[in-house]
């Protein structure tokens, strides 16, 4: 899960966005931030969702006052990039959820637009379920060197579960 690897790397000492996570709707946004509140909740990891529909006031309040983590939806991060409220200057990680979604026509250019403001060195990760080939194909204009790991359908599913402690 992506969660455990974005916590993973948060530094909790500083108090800038360090990682990004899109998604293509307001609910996987707001899902993907409990998750991470609850794996990150004991060491401090702070999470906000930007997503459409939710106040606008809010949103500058809580970037204002520094977070570790934004989700959310390409329109309102960009809005919060525009207004200078989302500082993107410490992002090392950008997590396209759905990325086949993301990465079509519908979201391509806002996608292009948060990333032109992202730092040069950051590290990008692209989750689906599918990734058609022109979507494989196209991650080659923004991603340098990909590590491309493709599970079967048939390799999904989990045999055994370990439990690993995370901690700083």
């Amino acid at each position: 899960m992506i969660a455990l690897s974005v916590c993973h790397m948060v530094d909790t000492s500083c108090r800038e966005v360090q990682a990004l996570i899109l998604s293509p709707t307001r609910e996987l946004a707001v899902q993907t931030e409990k998750v991470i509140l609850a794996v990150g909740n004991f060491i401090n990891i702070q999470v906000h969702a930007c997503v459409g529909g939710k106040s606008v006031g809010e949103d500058i309040r809580k970037l204002e006052h520094g977070v570790h983590v934004v989700c959310g939806t390409p329109g309102r991060v960009f809005d919060m990039i525009k207004r200078r409220t989302l500082r993107t200057r410490a992002i090392k990680l950008l997590v396209l959820d759905e990325s086949d979604e993301m990465l079509s026509r519908v979201f391509k250019d806002q996608i292009y637009d948060v990333y032109r403001y992202l730092p040069p060195d950051l590290q990008v990760c692209l989750i689906s379920a599918t990734l058609p080939h022109e979507i494989l194909e196209m991650t080659n204009k923004f991603m340098t060197e990909p590590v491309r790991i493709l599970v079967k359908r048939d390799e999904l599913t989990l045999e055994v579960t370990n439990t690993h402690n995370l901690s700083k």
